[in-house]
């Protein structure tokens, strides 16, 4: 199946489609086949100790696999206690946020029954009982003392309140 198709310069190429595409025969096809000239270049010489030099380098002494497997030994031992380490720490982590969630908790606990308690008190019965069936009587003016303290809201007494 051949098709003609007209360019810009009057030029004619054919065209062929097949299975895998589009193939164009003409005289401004690329030709993909050409090997290009490179000229090579002459190995240079190496000198007798540059040789024995690099022969030694792809060889490994024992001394050197003994030190390379030394050090592999000891970065794997260093990694295992690493990784044990931040194992540790992660445990620590999560103890110390159940800790502190428990902690919390309890606060919360020891509010509520304190707001519980603090309620559940009434002033009036208590000076009712402490009026009549204790027989306790509000301070006259002469029996309150002022003392003056250090700042702090606890005192001890050392010796008695003069009269």
């Amino acid at each position: 199946m051949a098709q003609y198709r007209a360019r810009g310069d009057n030029r004619r190429q054919q065209a062929y489609t097949g299975r895998n595409g589009v193939y164009v025969h003409g005289n401004v096809v690329r030709r993909l086949d050409e090997e290009i000239y490179a000229p090579r270049r002459p190995r240079k010489q190496l000198s007798n100790t540059a040789r024995k030099n690099r022969e030694k380098a792809r060889h490994m002494s024992l001394g050197y696999v003994f030190f390379l497997s030394c050090a592999v030994i000891a970065a794997g031992f260093i990694l295992t206690i690493y990784i044990g380490l931040q194992s540790d720490i992660t445990n620590s982590i999560k103890n110390i946020s159940r800790l502190e969630s428990q902690l919390n908790s309890l606060k919360l606990d020891n509010d509520e029954e304190y707001s519980r308690i603090t309620n559940s008190v009434d002033l009036d019965e208590v000076k009712r009982v402490a009026i009549q069936e204790l027989g306790m009587k509000y301070a006259e003016e002469g029996q309150i003392v002022t003392i003056t303290g250090g700042g702090s809201d606890y005192m001890r007494q050392v010796a008695d309140i003069p009269q």
